[in-house]
């Protein structure tokens, strides 16, 4: 036994105030413990919890002799889980109940949880039921036959934390959790631990990882934890996180449960979940479980914090990395071992179960697995353990060598038994092997055609006898956890949604299969894959549908399908995941494509080229412009030699070459062939047309790059529109285009419509594409520059900092739109008091630049004139100068003296030429920067008053001050006129502070 003890009380009959009850309680049932103990706290009496433990090598009569040595009345919870701990025949029970309870039964009293046959000689206890009541009716019962008032008593004050909720009632939102594990044994230790580590973290803190081998228990330990402890809680959600994409799925499943208003947009109920969480509105009593997660850096990001609880399991150990406190689960103690053994198989003695234990290795999977079949078997534990140990004919289990011997062989008997009695519950288990481990959407199954499917997977799929007989076979066994989303369905008839199949009995079971079938069952996956695909990866309402199929791929082997139908559903998940953003995913599902096609159908197949297109998309997206150019010049070269120039592939395959330009810096080249490509598809399709729209489109993102702003700005303008007519408003290209026409307001200096335009344009990507998409880091990104240059700069601090966070997160350190962030992060930390972040930030931008692009590449100068500015501030004045003429030459050398990229490098030159006394140079500079800046952007743009208050300080250093005053003075005005009194750049002006230029750059 084990429990804090609390002071001595007094005995039965003094005074309710001075009362003792000590509880005594299966941990299987410390729900009811913690209610009953609040129930009684509440009306003065103390209470002392003991939880009971009945370890084998303790006679019964002295265990509770022990507890009749506790303090006060001694109230029993009865069930059979009380009386199973050891575990302990009945009779050994009646004999003990005779010995220490009967000669004092006033010190004893009970209440009952069940209704199965329990000790004879717990009559004595005299327990009232509790079960099938409600609560009101179960305290008053409490209180009779503890011979307590049953008083009514004044509600609690608001704002008084709430006790345990009466355990037969559920939280108020429960989903996914597995149904509980009524064999489910020791563990103790473990769950005490993680109560404790959960109930006493931090705000935001509390998250728990269960972290162990395959097969060693964990997500039983986290099913038991949420049995145990659920009643703390208001919201109870149990996730798949075996993978990113059905984590999110998942999660967000969850906002309707909480009575969240959002629309039908994946991205919108998954940012509306997170959000209620996080604050704890409606519910700050909530409890998250992330099953399966073992991979940390693919959805750490997406964990809520919040007041409340997040338990994980693993089987990696790098959670700790990422604020988790970790648990480790080892495999069971070999008195836990036993005792479960007892519970599954009964008639095996003490002896044979530690012998059972002690072959298979102490490990919870196996022993659950072996010991249910062998309790219904003739064999004998010393033969079957001969068995384990001679081993088996090497052709009827073929696994891993990562499993031990025992396992495999332990298998191999197991599936023999299955086949011998229902042989359809091998063919149900072998067809899940062609999903991925984990959970498997066996509904899918039943939900394709059924038309020629073969004859003993037509019998199974169509009989909901023979399914049903089958499901229960192997749930008997332990082989599969049956799941189904509606919670209390009935185990015996529901087909369920799922089923669970654990990874190391999958890759067992896919190793012992005849090719005959193995060719059959893959077939009948693949179809029914293809049947569920959902057909419009642009719908951001159907991307939980392509989330949960896209695990399942791999272990289908769609890649060697030549069935159209499977090959479109390849194409549609590719196309999903660079939608989405899931672009690590992506480039390995085209890789594999790519060469698995080029086998199967040929070089010049049509589907080949329709997945290059896709393939590179995503390669594109995550900034490998080189392999996409290499990539898409073959393309081009064999559809022209094959289709012409005005073939759809092939024009195609050109704007994907455009924008693979458009990465390597070549403007001027992408230019020609987007205007070219526009012409053909206008030609071709009309002005309408979705892909002409996209040429278009595609037009005005290399006039942006090119410095043609006002031009950009007329035709996003015209895309948006027609987008909006076309596509509706929330399609994801509408809200791109929106993007778009946002940072162009913003690059022609009209910072307010650009701001107004982008609050609304964020608001709609979060809604529709999901917080973390990297679409919506644009959005975000842009209006923080949008903040940025109206001066609001707490609001614009905030946001880079964060979307550089997620950034990093979602798309890794060295992805093209991080880096453009990192960049920004450094601008702002730099003028904002944090230089050495800025100069840590700016030296890897650099550094990564260099590495990834070609010398000649802009960004590359405009990095370097960054970095030019942070060593002015720093003092190192004439490595900045270097560095920034080095900026300037580059910049010209790779767009043009009058793009604003080279203007921008010009004004921060001529600074430095001043600060080391090059006064004539600097002047000189800034007279021709004017010029071409007035020229090229108008009189009032933002760059074009920034140099001419910059030239006004260079012919002060001169001493023309007549014609500086003049120069400085005109500048002020058109200041004022276009960006108002008091924003920061006239304020700045006005105290004659030299401006400065930070280089951004910009999405291709």
């Amino acid at each position: 036994m084990s429990g804090a003890r609390m002071p001595v009380g007094s005995t039965v009959g003094e005074t309710v105030a001075k009362q003792t009850v000590t509880i005594s309680f299966a941990g299987f049932n410390r729900a009811w413990a913690a209610w009953i103990g609040h129930r009684l706290e509440r009306r003065g009496v103390r209470v002392v919890f003991q939880r009971w433990d009945s370890p084998a090598e303790t006679p019964l009569v002295e265990l509770l002799r022990d507890l009749k040595a506790a303090e006060g009345r001694i109230l029993i919870i009865v069930s059979e889980w009380y009386f199973q701990l050891g575990p302990r025949t009945h009779e050994e029970w009646n004999a003990a109940l005779r010995e220490v309870v009967v000669p004092d039964p006033s010190r004893f009293a009970a209440v009952s949880l069940t209704t199965a046959q329990v000790p004879s000689a717990t009559a004595v206890l005299a327990a009232v039921g509790l079960i099938n009541l409600g609560a009101e009716e179960a305290e008053r019962r409490l209180l009779e036959r503890l011979d307590l008032p049953a008083d009514p008593l004044p509600e609690p004050a608001e704002g008084t934390r709430r006790g345990p909720r009466f355990p037969a009632t559920m939280p108020e939102v429960w989903g996914g959790v597995p149904r509980r594990n009524t064999r489910f044994t020791g563990r103790e230790p473990l769950l005490n631990d993680a109560y404790h580590q959960l109930t006493t973290a931090e705000p935001g803190a509390g998250v728990v990882t269960f972290h162990g081998m395959s097969g060693v228990g964990k997500t039983q330990l986290a099913a038991e934890y949420v049995y145990r402890f659920g009643s703390e809680y208001d919201v109870v959600w149990w996730v798949n996180a075996e993978k990113r994409v059905t984590y999110r799925r998942g999660l967000a499943e969850l906002a309707p449960k909480l009575g969240l208003q959002t629309g039908q947009e994946y991205g919108e109920r998954l940012r509306a979940v997170r959000d209620s969480l996080r604050r704890g509105d409606p519910y700050a009593r909530w409890l998250l479980i992330l099953d399966g997660a073992d991979e940390p850096d693919q959805i750490w990001d997406l964990v809520p914090t919040g007041p409340s609880h997040v338990i994980i399991t693993s089987r990696n150990p790098e959670w700790s990395e990422h604020n988790s406190m970790l648990l480790e689960v080892p495999v069971y103690g070999r008195d836990e071992s036993v005792a479960f053994i007892r519970r599954r198989a009964p008639r095996l003695t003490d002896e044979e179960a530690n012998q059972l234990a002690e072959a298979l290795e102490d490990l919870p999977l196996l022993l659950d697995q072996t010991a249910g079949w062998l309790n219904d078997s003739d064999l004998s534990v010393e033969d079957y353990i001969g068995l384990l140990e001679g081993g088996i004919d090497g052709d009827v289990v073929k696994v891993s060598a990562d499993f031990p011997i025992a396992f495999q062989t332990a298998w191999s008997i197991l599936l023999n038994k299955l086949r011998e009695t229902v042989p359809e519950s091998v063919d149900l288990l072998r067809l899940c092997t062609f999903f991925a481990p984990g959970f498997i959407p066996v509904r899918l199954l039943k939900e394709m055609p059924s038309d020629d499917l073969p004859e003993q997977v037509a019998g199974l799929l169509n009989d909901p006898l023979l399914w049903n007989k089958a499901i229960n076979q192997l749930r008997q066994y332990s082989v599969v956890r049956l799941e189904s989303h509606e919670a209390g369905a009935d185990e015996t008839t529901s087909s369920g949604e799922s089923l669970y199949l654990h990874r190391m009995v999958h890759q067992i079971v896919g190793g012992d299969m005849p090719d005959v079938d193995r060719r059959e069952f893959i077939d009948v996956v693949r179809r029914a894959l293809a049947a569920a695909d959902p057909r419009r990866p642009t719908d951001t309402r159907l991307w939980p549908g392509y989330a949960e199929i896209a695990p399942h791929l791999k272990y289908a082997d769609v890649l060697q399908s030549k069935d159209p139908s499977v090959q479109t559903l390849v194409l549609n998940c590719l196309r999903y995941m660079y939608f989405s953003g899931e672009y690590t995913a992506g480039i390995k599902l085209g890789e594999r494509a790519m060469k698995a096609w080029r086998k199967l159908l040929g070089e010049g197949h049509p589907r080949l080229w329709e997945l290059s297109f896709h393939y590179v998309n995503v390669l594109r997206a995550a900034g490998e412009y080189e392999r996409t150019e290499v990539l898409n010049r073959a393309a081009l070269e064999h559809l022209r030699a094959e289709r012409g120039p005005d073939d759809l592939e092939y024009l195609r395959a050109a704007s994907g070459l455009a924008a693979d330009l458009r990465g390597l810096g070549r403007y001027d080249e992408a230019l020609d062939l987007s205007r070219r490509t526009l012409a053909a598809y206008q030609g071709l399709l009309g002005e309408q047309d979705s892909r002409t729209l996209n040429a278009q489109n595609n037009v005005a993102v290399t006039l942006r790059l090119l410095g043609a702003y006002a031009e950009a700005l007329d035709i996003d303008r015209q895309v948006l529109e027609a987008r909006r007519s076309l596509l509706k408003g929330r399609h994801p290209w509408t809200l791109d285009s929106q993007i778009s026409f946002s940072i162009d307001l913003r690059l022609t200096g009209r910072y307010d419509e650009a701001e107004s335009n982008q609050v609304q344009s964020l608001r709609e990507n979060r809604l529709v594409m999901g917080e973390s998409n990297p679409q919506t880091l644009k959005a975000e990104y842009n209006l923080a520059l949008c903040h940025y240059r109206r001066g609001e700069r707490a609001k614009a601090g905030e946001l880079l900092a964060r979307v550089l966070e997620r950034g990093e997160r979602v798309m890794g350190e060295t992805h093209p739109w991080t880096l453009m962030f990192a960049s920004a992060q450094s601008c702002f930390a730099r003028e904002n008091g944090d230089i050495d972040e800025a100069r840590e930030l700016s030296e890897a931008v650099v550094a990564r630049y260099e590495l990834k692009l070609a010398d000649s590449h802009p960004f590359v100068a405009g990095a370097r004139a960054n970095q030019a500015l942070i060593l002015r501030n720093v003092g190192e004045r004439e490595h900045a100068h270097v560095l920034i003429e080095q900026a300037l030459a580059g910049m010209t050398s790779a767009v043009g003296e009058n793009h604003p990229w080279t203007l921008g490098c010009a004004v921060n030159a001529s600074a430095l030429r001043n600060l080391v006394g090059d006064t004539e140079s600097a002047a000189a500079l800034s007279k021709d920067t004017v010029v071409r800046a007035t020229e090229v952007l108008g009189r009032t743009h933002p760059l074009t008053l920034s140099a001419r208050i910059a030239l006004a300080a260079d012919l002060r250093g001169l001493r023309e001050r007549r014609q500086a005053e003049k120069t400085e003075q005109e500048a002020l005005s058109d200041l004022e006129a276009t960006l108002g009194k008091q924003h920061v750049h006239t304020i700045s002006a006005r105290s004659r502070n030299r401006p400065y230029w930070d280089f951004e750059p910009q999405t291709s």
